[in-house]
């Protein structure tokens, strides 16, 4: 499956922005779906994820209450609703696939997209 994600983008803190991981290629609706971030010097960092069917989501503690995942297998497209956007949410987003749910560990995940530059001014 190849992944591209969309819809980074420069706000300020407080804002909101949604993330789309568009999808082709294998089945889509086969595959759990976790985003990542990473800042400039920094490793990797899990965000959420999301079962094949949507109805399992995970999300790390520092982005729980304010972000949003989700999908839409009709649309072959995952999706990452950031509310509250603060300065520390700053960095490049990835998507990722894999056959497994619940995936927390970058390495874990064998199809990922090319990332999306979220910028969050204070």
């Amino acid at each position: 499956v190849q992944l591209q994600a969309s819809g980074g983008g420069w706000v300020q803190a407080g804002d909101s922005l949604r993330l789309s991981c568009a999808a082709s290629g294998r089945a889509f609706s086969s595959y759990a779906v976790g985003w990542f971030r990473q800042a400039p010097g920094k490793e990797r960092q899990f965000v959420a994820s999301i079962s094949w069917s949507g109805t399992s989501t995970y999300y790390a503690d520092s982005v729980k209450g304010r972000f949003t995942i989700s999908r839409d297998n009709a649309k072959n497209t995952a999706f990452l609703q950031m509310k509250g956007l603060k300065p520390e949410d700053t960095a490049v987003y990835y998507c990722a696939a894999d056959r497994q749910s619940n995936l927390i560990l970058p390495s874990r995940y064998n199809y990922w997209g090319q990332g999306t530059q979220v910028t969050v001014s204070s």
